[in-house]
């Protein structure tokens, strides 16, 4: 089956051309112009008590899963999905950008670094030092980036990877070997206890006001423990919750703010996105921590080994 090149989607951001300058140090990448980065977007709209209505979510939640629907059939893992990597056009097109820490995989598996992925939007596999991972990471950072939508705040802003699981395990509960088979033998569980905390607080945190069952139901579905039971991109377009009214509306009816060019620009505060294990440094831990296993060592700054960009 021929299939068109993977950059080449209406809700991937296009590349026209890569242009070099006097030397191979000065390269500029020319990309299509998107009026809106969505994070800024929301801190805009935050401040101005605005949020987006339920036609609206579902409007950007289908593109963002044709997007990585097209991404994970082509066999490209992102690796740092969240909301400043999606840009909003005064279409209503949503497009990913920012591939810096995107890779081919295969089938088998192979081992991976687990340093990628935002904090905030991270699956607790990689924080939990698993190697070896696939397209469901990606789909942890969806589940994040839709509560995100639902709430205009992050769901898990963590300030360490202990911090971040310590957030995930109290709303989802603290997983088992019942839940998620292989949870006992990953790197850190070895090394580490968890305080044990019952399932249930995503609907604390996401009232019935905000988010209806179906809508619950899907979350769930992206925020599962068990990699191999994570809803997939395909698998999330045919959900209930698109079904259920109100439907998303047509990208067309999406409305329109101000883009950062035609203002002032606002500065938003989110983690920086890996950078390889040098930027890890600051993450040192004192000699009491060293039992937890998160010890980081200095590692090369190819966090992409063997990535190439094709359109």
């Amino acid at each position: 089956m021929n299939r068109r090149p993977w950059g080449q989607h209406p809700n991937i951001v296009t590349v026209r051309e890569i242009v070099v300058g006097s030397n191979m140090d000065k390269i500029f990448i020319v990309m299509d112009y998107v009026e809106h980065d969505l994070k800024s977007l929301m801190e805009t709209m935050r401040g101005k008590k605005q949020v987006f209505l339920p036609g609206e979510i579902k409007c950007l939640m289908t593109q963002l899963l044709k997007a990585v629907h097209h991404l994970h059939d082509n066999w490209i893992l992102h690796r740092d999905l969240k909301t400043s990597n999606l840009l909003l056009s005064h279409k209503g097109v949503l497009k990913v950008g920012d591939f810096g820490l995107a890779r081919e995989y295969g089938s088998p598996l192979r081992q991976y670094t687990p340093i990628v992925v935002t904090l905030w939007y991270r699956a607790p596999e990689l924080l939990l030092c698993c190697k070896e991972y696939s397209t469901p990471i990606d789909m942890w950072s969806v589940g994040c980036i839709f509560a995100e939508f639902i709430t205009m705040n992050p769901l898990f802003p963590g300030k360490s990877e202990v911090d971040q699981l310590n957030r995930i395990f109290k709303d989802l509960g603290t997983p088992s070997e019942l839940l998620w088979p292989g949870y006992n033998e990953l790197p850190a569980v070895q090394k580490m206890t968890f305080a044990e905390h019952p399932p249930g607080g995503l609907r604390q945190r996401i009232g019935s006001d905000l988010l209806s069952e179906a809508g619950l139901s899907l979350l769930q579905g992206f925020l599962t423990y068990n990699p191999a039971r994570r809803l997939t991109a395909d698998a999330a377009l045919e959900h209930a919750y698109f079904k259920e009214q109100p439907v998303a509306i047509d990208p067309a009816m999406f409305p329109t703010w101000p883009a950062k060019s035609e203002g002032n620009r606002r500065t938003t505060h989110s983690p920086r996105p890996p950078a390889g294990g040098a930027a890890y440094a600051q993450y040192a831990r004192s000699d009491s921590d060293d039992t937890l296993g998160f010890q980081l060592h200095a590692r090369s700054l190819n966090v992409a080994p063997g990535f190439s960009l094709k359109f």
